[in-house]
């Protein structure tokens, strides 16, 4: 989700209102992902570079952050959406971190959407601690180097359970993935959009899925 910043210096504004306009596009879509019938939508919220950005940036994200979680879950959880978190959550302060694991016990139980913020996400970390469960298992005797096979090491990725995306959209006009989801994305369809992420609405959201639809999907194989 791209372009915040650049929405709000745009309209010389300051940088915190881009993300609050960045917030309302998020409710925009896990609406228009509910009306569509869409089952599973991750949002990269906050990556693990982000952190690189001023003390006074991260502290607007997370105050933003913890606003909705606090007064958005009711409303989420009635709509039947169930809430999770991969990242390192843990980095950010211990209330918020509390926040969100109260969040995702509340929600554990619902089918209508799957939810997923990515927080202080990095798909390359992803991979590493993957490889990281599967080395401690070899070394207790567990499990043979020769026995890991992608299915193994995805089950060991912080998105076991969650199916790969079947469409990753970048906004903003950049065209890159960023660190987000490398190994999930291996055969995911991709749409980089001009739009600023501020400015994401239903009609965006439709054109991608739009896209998507006209794609013939081969997962390498010869077409039918």
């Amino acid at each position: 989700m791209d372009g915040n910043g650049r929405w709000a210096r745009s309209r010389r504004l300051p940088v915190a209102v881009g993300h609050q306009q960045g917030a309302e596009a998020v409710q925009r879509c896990v609406q228009t992902a509910i009306k569509h019938g869409v089952k599973y939508l991750t949002l990269y919220a906050f990556s693990s570079e982000n952190w690189r950005r001023s003390s006074e940036e991260i502290k607007d994200l997370t105050s933003l952050l913890r606003f909705y979680v606090r007064h958005k879950l009711n409303e989420l959880h009635e709509q039947g959406v169930r809430l999770q978190v991969i990242g390192e959550p843990e980095r950010f302060d211990n209330a918020l971190y509390e926040e969100l694991k109260r969040a995702e016990a509340k929600t554990h139980a619902n089918t209508k959407l799957v939810l997923t913020l990515a927080l202080s996400y990095g798909g390359r970390a992803d991979i590493v601690q993957a490889s990281r469960v599967l080395a401690q298992k070899i070394a207790q005797g567990a499990l043979s180097p020769e026995d890991i096979t992608e299915e193994l090491l995805g089950a060991a990725l912080q998105t076991s359970g969650t199916p790969d995306p079947d469409l990753v959209i970048r906004t903003s006009g950049e065209c890159r993935l960023s660190n987000f989801l490398l190994w999930q994305s291996a055969y995911a369809e991709f749409v980089f959009m001009d739009v600023l992420w501020p400015d994401f609405g239903e009609s965006e959201f439709l054109e991608a899925l739009s896209y998507f639809a006209k794609r013939q999907r081969r997962f390498g194989g010869r077409p039918a």
